[in-house]
């Protein structure tokens, strides 16, 4: 009998992970998305295997080229190859975009618990929140760029000093949206049957969060990250286009666009292979967090 109601248990943590995984294929958008998104980043990591022309390779002789077969999506003003400057640039980006989501989530899932959970906390870092909410975001990391730009590629190097400082400030001023999500469900979730049996018993408050609640607010935390991964590239995308982001001899999808505005009339096509990468990117991320967001919905998976 124990055997038999351990695989029951077991069937139905099976059955209840395949319930989200066959209502988020119904999705079509999600589906899509996730098959774009999945060749983007295949091309992005396995592409310079293929395609293994250096990105920073000057060839004068072929400079402001259009598409042919030794250079698929032409080359720049300095000869560099396009194709392989999307390539790498694609790692820059997706790699800012998922390390500045991690940052703003955990911070965000940090916020929201502790005040959805701790009373006394709630007001602070709800006006907390709200501060930061108010602030205007482009000026502040304009700002904030200026100010420790130079002293971070000094103290890391060119590269890696813009890097955590791009990652940093995305990260730190996009957290509020998730904090408030997990608020609200940690406001539901500690009035809950278990959470107060949890409490009757003795529970400290640290085991209760870690146990019963941090579990229960994985999916609109699941859902944030996604949309976040999206919010950080087109954040990081804004400041490169804008002449503030990585140096010109490291590419970004943005720093792509910011270099090839100036010919556009000579080589049109040199702005949209990035254009292109960041719109289907961020499009397939927004299709993949609906379809998650729909599939972790207990009353979709009801229907």
């Amino acid at each position: 009998m124990a055997h038999m109601n351990a695989g029951e248990a077991q069937q139905q943590h099976r059955s209840l992970w395949g319930d989200v995984w066959r209502q988020y294929r119904r999705h079509k958008g999600a589906m899509a998305g996730t098959i774009i998104f999945l060749g983007i980043v295949i091309l992005v990591v396995f592409g310079s295997y293929i395609h293994d022309l250096d990105p920073q390779f000057l060839d004068i002789r072929n400079k402001n080229q259009g598409m042919s077969w030794a250079h698929p999506f032409g080359t720049d003003n300095l000869g560099r190859d396009m194709l392989a400057q999307v390539i790498a640039g694609g790692r820059v980006s997706l790699l800012v975009g998922i390390v500045a989501m991690a940052l703003s989530l955990v911070l965000g899932a940090f916020v929201g618990v502790v005040a959805g959970y701790f009373k006394a906390l709630d007001g602070p870092l709800m006006r907390l929140t709200d501060l930061f909410l108010a602030l205007p975001i482009l000026p502040l990391l304009l700002v904030i760029i200026m100010l420790f730009r130079d002293p971070l590629r000094a103290a890391f190097g060119p590269e890696t000093g813009i890097f955590i400082l791009i990652v940093f400030i995305i990260g730190i001023t996009s957290w509020m949206q998730t904090a408030r999500i997990v608020r609200g469900e940690v406001l539901a979730l500690k009035e809950r049957e278990f959470v107060l049996a949890a409490h009757s018993i003795g529970t400290n408050s640290r085991r209760i969060v870690q146990r019963h609640i941090l579990p229960n607010v994985l999916s609109p935390i699941m859902v944030s990250a996604t949309l976040g991964i999206a919010n950080a590239i087109i954040t990081e995308s804004a400041l490169s286009f804008l002449g503030l982001g990585f140096p010109s001899d490291y590419p970004t999808w943005g720093r792509l666009l910011f270099d090839g505005k100036d010919f556009l009339q000579i080589t049109p096509t040199r702005v949209l292979w990035p254009g292109l990468a960041i719109s289907l990117t961020v499009l397939s991320v927004n299709y993949m967090g609906d379809g998650l967001r729909d599939a972790l919905d207990p009353r979709s998976r009801e229907r």
